[in-house]
């Protein structure tokens, strides 16, 4: 059943900001948004550094198009994770999710991320410490690697999040070693799922419908958590949703469907820039406007070509008129 399955997007860092968020959210598809991370060391966050991370929570931890919004904390330190989970609780979080995974060397050798893998001790103490700072209610939720380099720790590593007191884990199927090489090894999801007793969500190299079909079929799973697919393609979403509801074995053409959702994207692309002058200040919409129009190009050849030709624009005002113009072209399938 098509009520079964949710849909997450991935809480990239330096990607996934308010701006992105509310831009999906518009979209649609999406049942629940995870922030990008806030690393804490040991020191509690003011209020106003959470409210920065996750602006939703003004609006009741949801975004304007109301798709709930989970704080994410990244660090080391259990009793210091604690106190800003609790933090983000009292100002409105509707849940808190534990990066385990991010592959990033300068957060793993600040003791963050993926290098929590080679510990599941310290996984455990982590989880359970947050669990018992906030209310029972407020789900707790953590995202993992397969492991640091062996992919055989996961089972070890979910179990532990799991006596830890985790409502759900997200698990990205490749070793921080890995990277973000293809392919995603699904395959390890069936054997995490036998040994814990919480829903687990599968990530990890969805692109297409066609994508989450065999993600779906190899991992028995009902959630899934979608990164670069949904930056290279943000209507990925509604794609899925659409496929589901006409119960197709396959996926809507490829070509077809990329067409479909870039002649789409184009018309957000202007407003993006604007909401994120808007959210920063227009120097930083240059920067963010080119990397979405970067990460788009992986699978259209005109995104591509209007990438090329803006990326080399820094002022503004200039490239905010050669992106309206791109924009406002109108090109025919050749």
């Amino acid at each position: 059943m098509t009520s079964e399955v949710r849909l997450l997007l991935a809480p990239m860092e330096g990607v996934v900001d308010w701006v992105m968020r509310d831009t999906l959210s518009q979209i649609g598809g999406v049942d629940q948004f995870v922030t990008e991370f806030l690393r804490v060391t040991d020191k509690l966050h003011p209020e106003a550094v959470i409210y920065r991370n996750c602006p939703e929570l003004k609006t009741q931890s949801r975004t304007r198009h109301g798709v709930p919004v989970f704080v994410q904390l990244l660090g080391g330190q259990a009793e210091p994770l604690a106190a800003n989970a609790e933090r983000a609780v009292k100002l409105g979080a509707l849940g808190i999710d534990l990066n385990f995974g991010c592959p990033a060397k300068s957060v793993n050798r600040h003791d963050g991320g993926a290098t929590l893998l080679k510990s599941s001790e310290r996984l455990y103490s982590i989880v359970k410490t947050v669990r018992t700072a906030i209310s029972p209610e407020i789900p707790v939720t953590a995202k993992i690697r397969l492991g640091f380099d062996d992919p055989g720790v996961c089972i070890e590593n979910a179990q532990a999040i799991t006596e830890g007191g985790a409502s759900c884990l997200t698990v990205h199927c490749r070793t921080k070693s890995d990277g973000y090489r293809p392919p995603a090894y699904w395959d390890w999801i069936p054997r995490i799922r036998e040994s814990t007793a919480i829903p687990i969500v599968a990530n990890g190299e969805i692109w297409n419908p066609s994508d989450f079909d065999r993600c779906r079929e190899v991992s028995g799973c009902h959630q899934f958590m979608i990164g670069r697919g949904a930056m290279s393609n943000p209507y990925i979403f509604k794609q899925i949703r659409e496929h589901l509801a006409l119960g197709l074995d396959q996926g809507p053409s490829q070509n077809s469907s990329v067409y479909k959702s870039w002649q789409q994207t184009k018309t957000l692309l202007p407003g993006f820039f604007e909401a994120s002058s808007l959210h920063i200040n227009e120097y930083f919409a240059v920067s963010r406007t080119k990397q979405w129009l970067r990460a788009l190009s992986l699978k259209n050849s005109e995104a591509k070509e209007i990438f090329d030709r803006l990326k080399i624009l820094r002022k503004p005002l200039e490239f905010r008129a050669e992106l309206e113009t791109f924009c406002a072209n109108q090109k025919t399938i050749a």
